[in-house]
């Protein structure tokens, strides 16, 4: 039996940012990553040819944190012979193709200390020589130890409840698009496809669906009058810099929600403008051409999805119309998000993944998981920083933990730090007991 030093539940950007610093931060230990995938390919069924990604290249996965990492970027570049390259160019924000690139290309450097297709399906703490240690297990029924884990499983994502209860291959999840369009596509003729959700991922699964599928008419449901434009400026994106997340974790609750409404359209419900500006004027040209094909429901409301053989009938209500208008679809894409930590109906309170833990966890005053400033839980009789959320923690640290690049590389700083503090017991023969 082999009690590992810690193990990390993920190795995506966060787990992979936390990699980086346990090998830059001298955190010699017996480390393991276990991932679900059998690679570490970001957004996979998102990389369409000509999509940039949202966040500045130099807030990658080490710079904020060591801007002298072989794990930058930019030394990314130069190791591929594409510095000048990529400098002439002349784009502030890379190819999202380019940017998986440089994520696989890190993450290729701990080969050694990751274990691919082996998905994590429960968590539990065990008793073992007067300690707690964790007990991971994987979906063949394997069984790891570890003094101390990092849990970075990505989140949840948001499943309207009209959508919820339908057994069909035919409502497609934005990040499992490019992957179940393709062999949908194969397989019939695609006729009309919805997509749900105001997001910048609704636009360009709209812009692809159009540019590869010329013949099918694409339908854009969002609740809102027009898409809205991304909030990138420059007083806003300090929503990004560590001082806030101190200020912010250390908020009341009040404070916190007002923030987070001043704050939501720096990364919710909203798009870039030029993509906004794209779909806009393909519309227009289709409409000069008497071809038009992509259609928006705006001021729409979903209420109800029924399956019916190879079709989707949605009925909605929209503010222009007085009546509930029906409409059938051969596919629906929900680009609608994924869940933060909380209480709300697009909220859970839990990840799956804690749920064998959850009574062990210590809650605050709305009964919520309590995140330390440093990224740990508190688990009744469990050591102090060795139960680590990374990525899962919004609620409590702001903007910058929801899904963004920005401040991975000093999350897992202090992550690191506080794992580097914590004094690892002494191993003897006693058996492991529940």
């Amino acid at each position: 039996m082999k009690i590992y030093d810690a193990i990390g539940v993920g190795f995506g950007p966060a787990n992979i940012a936390v990699a980086c610093a346990m090998e830059e931060m001298e955190f010699s230990k017996n480390v393991l990553f276990l991932e679900a995938r059998s690679a570490s390919i970001w957004q996979e069924y998102m990389l369409f040819e000509d999509s940039d990604i949202q966040n500045h290249p130099l807030r990658d996965l080490v710079t904020p944190r060591n801007p002298r990492s072989k794990y930058s970027f930019t030394n990314f570049l130069f190791e591929h012979d594409r510095l000048f390259d990529h400098l002439n160019v002349g784009m502030y924000f890379p190819y999202r193709i380019e940017y998986t690139q440089y994520i696989n290309w890190v993450a290729s450097h701990f080969n050694h200390i990751t274990q691919y297709d082996t998905k994590v399906t429960q968590i539990s703490v065990v008793n073992y020589a007067d300690e707690k240690i964790y007990n991971i297990e994987d979906e063949s029924g394997k069984v790891y130890y570890a003094k101390r884990i990092i849990v970075a499983p990505g989140r949840t994502p948001n499943i309207p409840k009209e959508f919820k209860n339908l057994h069909t291959d035919r409502v497609v999840f934005l990040s499992s698009y490019l992957e179940k369009i393709t062999k949908l596509s194969k397989a019939q003729t695609l006729k009309k496809v919805a997509v749900v959700g105001g997001s910048q991922s609704a636009i360009e699964i709209m812009l692809h669906l159009s540019a590869n599928f010329p013949d099918t008419e694409v339908i854009g449901f969002h609740r809102a009058f027009g898409f809205k434009q991304k909030d990138v400026n420059p007083f806003t994106g300090e929503v990004y810099y560590p001082e806030f997340v101190d200020f912010f974790h250390k908020s009341n609750d009040e404070v916190k929600k007002r923030l987070l409404g001043d704050l939501y359209l720096t990364n919710y419900s909203a798009s870039d403008l030029d993509v906004l500006e794209t779909l806009y004027k393909k519309i227009y040209l289709q409409k000069i051409q008497n071809k038009q094909k992509i259609f928006i429901r705006r001021s729409s409301d979903i209420q109800s999805v029924e399956a019916h053989n190879a079709a989707l009938k949605i009925s909605y209500t929209q503010l222009e119309k007085e009546n509930m208008q029906e409409e059938n679809f051969d596919l629906v894409v929900l680009a609608t998000g994924f869940k933060n930590t909380g209480i709300a109906e697009n909220e859970e309170a839990l990840h799956p993944l804690l749920q064998n833990v959850s009574s062990l966890i210590e809650v605050d005053t709305n009964n919520l998981i309590k995140v330390n400033y440093n990224y740990s839980l508190n688990l009744t009789g469990t050591q102090k920083n060795t139960f680590f959320l990374n990525g899962l923690c919004e609620s409590s640290h702001g903007m910058g933990d929801a899904g963004s690049f920005s401040l991975l590389a000093l999350r897992s700083q202090k992550i690191v730090e506080s794992i580097k503090e914590t004094v690892p017991f002494q191993i003897n023969t006693k058996n492991i007991s529940a």
